[in-house]
């Protein structure tokens, strides 16, 4: 095979396929052609498909691998391509009666797992306002990421405090509600393949016998478990070939831990080390700019960007008055660029906060400028979408008490939240599912004369449904659903624009299903099996087709045939590449942000700033803003220190914020801190001035004259614990909230 596509180091990278192997990829290097080069080129040595293991961390990544091998070589059957949880679930579903699961478990997204948790925050009786949805998942998702049960939770946290308890309590319910489901979440598909790796040799023996060659993409970004995982499985063979850039390890917030990467030598002492600095992808001032910003971080890899493109434009900085001056000199300078040539497709926006979009979405209509911002609702979260997949789900697994209370009723039967509380607590206090508890006659018989036989037809379309899962294709069984439930009936009986959509969406979703061809890469993977003796599970075509949907996690919502400018978080932008690139708001307090002025935490919020420059292509512009309004208040900004790393021969525009400016800043102004970098938390200053807002007007009695800032001058008719009454000059009589506003007395 010819490799003159690759560059030298390139080429020794694809070629070293035995021992351990650390690829350092620099932004924009190659690195997937360099993978995809290296799977070839062992299948070209004549090692086994099935030997081989390349994991990623997005089904898009993966499925560009399988495609890049399948160019290359003409084949990809055998080779297992794909994503940490879609492997982890793979060797779980084999396995799965070691770790106490039946074969045919589900597994919960992110919005069924927050299902579960407003129900256990339910069943509690937890205060909702201090034990939220978002709290207790975060704190369930980073003990499990760190393989901790909840009485190592609650050990570790001394279990003294009544917080921790709760949280015990919570945590302890939501593993056994899912246990009760047959269920895991995304974060229990890793811990349990640790934990069945650790408690079954012989599973594990067979594993690392079976992939004696492992490859890991952005291993900066693993946790602990994945760390674990591919320790494990590589521990026979050592033929472990890890690609990363320990300069984009931006992730330490959700669990990624640098450590992996920067530490491989020490668990790999022969390891050998290839970097990949060369550039693909941005002229030499874009990449030399990020090298003076990056060179300042301690904890990395020493590597510099090179590219043989263009020297290319200088960076333009700008320094602005306020945020919608800012935003304007974007817009007049995206007309511009318009003007040259560039669509807007080719123009992104990338900042910190999220915040920022407001003022651009705001002045972007004054220039008619198309956009889109890369955060809205993903296809498969839309209601009528989750409605058919929890249907699904209950055809596939009827102990799914989740799927049954989402469609009972739906469309409505006449089955309501009462009815269905009962029929969740009688399944509780036998045992039993929601859905088998629904077909006895103890519940059936306490129906009305009218849900009771759409009841019936609920049990008989799921239970039809279900028994001819193996005699018909899932298009069929999906049109079924469709009619049998009148689902699609009851949206057309609505006759709206917004039922029209849901029509459209659950009709789209048959593309979804025909597009569906996991089945016969799994029967590649259960003929393996067998032949090494290994039962295979009985597995339903429906059951692979909700698996596929389960783990197409990432929100990919990034339409490069639109012609708009996309605005996006910079966290968002990683792995994308845009000809022009904005980023506004480059001061501290903003980028980087208040938190990241805390120990240890600068160098990720710089990585930030990094990958936020290699996105750009071509033009590259920093903007910053001298006041901005933040959280209600405005404060004055001090340029980032970021701005200050930079190689400034590379950019043009000046710096307004000089060294002679400091001593005329005063303690409640932007600039201050408690060091001489950190900047004024204008976020902490604003809640705590909400907090702060109370008055209590005790010295107002029956008579007095006051002034209220609105209503202006009135006298005082009566006053109780709560309210005053006044009656107002020019207003009339008003009766106002004690500790609502402050009234200031003039008379008597």
């Amino acid at each position: 095979m010819n490799y003159s596509y690759l560059n030298d180091n390139q080429v020794k990278a694809v070629k070293q396929i035995e021992g351990p192997l650390l690829i350092l990829a620099g932004a924009g290097s190659g690195k997937t052609s360099t993978m995809t080069s290296r799977i070839a080129y062992m299948l070209e040595c004549g090692i086994k498909p099935y030997s081989i293991l390349a994991v990623t961390f997005t089904n898009k990544a993966a499925n560009e691998m399988k495609n890049r091998v399948f160019d290359l070589t003409g084949e990809n059957n055998g080779l297992w391509i794909m994503t940490f949880h879609s492997m982890c679930l793979r060797i779980l579903r084999y396995n799965s009666d070691v770790i106490g699961y039946k074969p045919g478990f589900v597994v919960y997204d992110e919005s069924d797992k927050k299902t579960a948790l407003r129900s256990i925050i339910k069943e509690n009786d937890l205060d909702d306002k201090i034990y939220t949805v978002a709290y207790l998942n975060k704190i369930i998702s980073g003990c499990k990421e760190k393989a901790m049960s909840p009485e190592e939770y609650l050990k570790e946290n001394d279990g003294y405090d009544i917080r921790s308890k709760k949280v015990y309590s919570a945590y302890k319910s939501y593993a056994t509600l899912l246990r009760k489901n047959n269920a895991m979440d995304f974060d229990d598909l890793l811990l349990n393949c640790v934990k069945l790796f650790e408690k079954e040799d012989q599973v594990l023996s067979y594993y690392q016998n079976k992939f004696k060659y492992i490859m890991v993409d952005e291993y900066q970004d693993t946790n602990f478990l994945q760390y674990k995982i591919i320790q494990y499985l590589s521990k026979t063979y050592r033929n472990l070939c890890v690609v990363g850039d320990d300069d984009q390890c931006i992730y330490e917030w959700r669990g990624a831990d640098i450590r992996n990467i920067l530490n491989f030598e020490k668990d790999f002492p022969e390891a050998t080390i290839i970097k990949l600095e060369q550039n693909y992808r941005s002229d030499n001032n874009i990449l030399n700019l990020a090298n003076s910003v990056i060179k300042n971080n301690v904890g990395r890899k020493r590597k510099t960007l090179w590219s043989q493109k263009n020297v290319g434009d200088k960076i333009t900085y700008a320094r602005l008055d306020n945020e919608k001056a800012e935003a304007r000199y974007i817009a007049s300078e995206i007309c511009s660029l318009k003007e040259k040539g560039y669509e807007y497709k080719e123009i992104a926006i990338l900042y910190r906060k999220n915040v920022l979009s407001r003022t651009l979405e705001e002045c972007f209509p004054n220039y008619n400028i198309p956009y889109r911002v890369l955060s809205g609702k993903r296809y498969y979260d839309k209601k009528e979408i989750r409605d058919m997949l929890a249907y699904m789900r209950l055809i596939e697994n009827p102990e799914d008490d989740f799927a049954f209370i989402r469609v009972v009723n739906e469309p409505k039967r006449g089955i309501g939240k009462t009815t269905i509380d009962k029929i969740s607590e009688i399944a509780k206090d036998n045992g039993v599912g929601c859905f088998e508890t629904l077909k006895s006659e103890e519940v059936l018989s306490k129906l009305t004369k009218k849900s009771k036989p759409l009841a019936i037809k609920f049990i008989n379309t799921i239970e039809t449904c279900r028994s001819q899962m193996e005699e018909t294709t899932l298009e069929d069984l999906y049109d079924a659903l469709l009619i049998e439930t009148d689902y699609l009936k009851t949206l057309e009986m609505q006759n709206t624009i917004e039922a029209d959509s849901k029509i459209e969406n659950i009709m789209e979703f048959k593309s979804v299903i025909a597009g569906f061809q996991g089945k016969s890469d799994e029967f590649l993977v259960e003929e393996e099996m067998m032949e090494n003796g290994i039962e295979s599970p009985k597995r339903t075509e429906l059951g692979l087709f909700l698996e596929n949907i389960t783990l197409t996690a990432e929100i990919d919502n990034h339409d490069e045939k639109e012609d708009a400018v996309v605005l996006m978080t910079m966290h968002s932008a990683k792995g994308l590449e845009f000809p022009a690139v904005f980023m506004p708001g480059m001061e501290n307090g903003v980028f980087p942000g208040n938190n990241s002025f805390e120990k240890d935490k600068l160098e990720e919020e710089r990585r930030l700033c990094y990958v936020g420059i290699t996105r750009a292509k071509k033009k590259l512009y920093l903007t910053s803003a001298a006041e901005r309004m933040l959280y209600g208040k405005r404060d004055y900004m001090r340029e980032s220190l970021f701005l200050e790393e930079m190689d400034r021969s590379l950019m043009n525009g000046d710096r307004l914020d000089k060294e002679g400016h400091k001593k005329y800043l005063k303690p409640d102004d932007g600039y201050y801190g408690t060091s001489p970098q950190k900047p004024f938390d204008s976020l902490k200053y604003a809640k705590n001035g909400v907090k702060n807002k109370k008055f209590d007007n005790d010295n107002i009695i029956c008579g007095d004259i006051v002034k209220h800032q609105k209503f202006g001058k009135g006298i005082v008719l009566e006053v109780d614990a709560k309210t005053i009454t006044i009656l107002f000059d020019d207003y009339g009589k008003k009766k106002i909230g004690k500790g609502f506003v402050k009234l200031e007395k003039i008379g008597e």
